[in-house]
């Protein structure tokens, strides 16, 4: 009997569910209740990619041999160093007839769940992919459970720049929901910082911020250098450009007390560790941070919380808020600033990661 969570999926341990399994059976054949996807392209997870960059020096063929390692001893494209994976998009190719999520065959979709609890195969070596960018060209064959989500890919845009936003998309949802109850609170401005503000998480953060206050919010993009402060402050998302590392918390609480101090909502998305009590510091008392980075480590951030006497609310970004998918993209079509980071970023630097 097949479960709408996935169990009946779970090769070992017994028992857990499929994104603490390590290792899941990815066969075609699917139960009444699921639907298999024809994969097209897996978009990996900024801070797996990284890591995997990282840790290979840069190479694009020991990158893929290592993604396609974890696939084939898997069944599921589950990083287990950083425990994140990322998302795909494919065609439907068959869908059983109890299945809720109202796909049919040959639907282009988006799989709006993380690849680690997503049964994968991959048929093809993954040779068509040349290891050097987040986005993974590939055929195989990915399987969705009831309680599973996706979308159908949007006519309008490009598949590859519809695949980053939608790989995103909880974060600006988060992000506009946080704020509008902050705002709902009080009669002055929200003070909103971005961490790694120059990225498709940050960027779409900033975005729905300016969408959800307007002239209320006062929002602070924090990049990593010089060349990402130009790009950022060429699109005039960000009130003001701090260049800082987002590792350094005493450093990072210097930078933004010269240009107004603290945020009342800090947004975490840089894709490194370390990023957790620099997060606090930027955060003004009573504030909320929100992570959205999968390298952060939660101990350290309560942990830290607790040794700085810092009264912060912590959110995890889950990924999942409803109406995220469209939100997302709504926010891509109307603002141009967005559209030209994603374009922009949809091949990585490996020279600055492997530095």
């Amino acid at each position: 009997m097949s479960s709408p969570i996935g169990l009946h999926r779970v090769i070992e341990p017994a028992g857990v569910l499929p994104q603490a399994a390590l290792r899941l059976d990815a066969s075609p054949r699917i139960a009444d209740d699921e639907v298999r996807v024809g994969v097209e392209r897996l978009n990996l997870d900024a801070a797996s990619y990284r890591q995997l960059a990282v840790e290979h020096g840069g190479d694009g063929d020991r990158i893929r041999a290592a993604v396609l390692g974890i696939i084939d001893s898997r069944g599921k494209m589950h990083n287990p160093v950083t425990g994140s994976g990322g998302m795909l998009i494919g065609t439907v190719e068959e869908a059983g007839p109890a299945s809720p999520l109202g796909l049919r065959p040959g639907d282009r979709v988006a799989t709006l769940v993380s690849l680690t609890l997503t049964p994968l195969a991959v048929t093809d070596g993954l040779r068509r992919w040349d290891g050097l960018g987040e986005q993974v060209p590939c055929d195989g064959h990915a399987i969705l459970f009831a309680r599973s989500i996706a979308a159908v890919l949007p006519a309008d845009l490009d598949p590859q720049l519809a695949l980053a936003v939608l790989d995103v998309c909880g974060a600006p949802a988060l992000v506009a929901r946080s704020l509008r109850g902050m705002l709902a609170g009080r009669g002055g401005p929200v003070r909103v910082v971005v961490l790694g503000a120059a990225g498709k998480s940050g960027s779409l953060a900033l975005a729905a911020a300016r969408a959800a206050g307007g002239d209320r919010v006062v929002s602070v993009g924090v990049v990593r250098d010089d060349a990402e402060r130009d790009l950022l402050a060429g699109t005039g998302l960000a009130g003001s450009v701090v260049v800082a590392d987002a590792r350094d918390a005493v450093g990072l609480a210097a930078a933004l007390e010269r240009c107004g101090g603290p945020g009342d909502l800090t947004v975490v998305c840089v894709d490194v560790p370390g990023c957790e009590h620099a997060a606090i510091l930027a955060t003004a008392s009573g504030g909320t941070v929100i992570f959205f980075s999968m390298a952060t480590s939660f101990p350290a951030a309560a942990l830290g919380a607790e040794g700085l006497a810092a009264d912060v609310t912590m959110l995890i970004g889950n990924g999942y808020v409803p109406g995220h998918a469209e939100h997302a993209l709504g926010l891509l079509r109307s603002d141009s600033a967005v559209r030209h980071l994603f374009e922009a970023r949809l091949r990585p630097r490996l020279a600055d990661w492997a530095a």
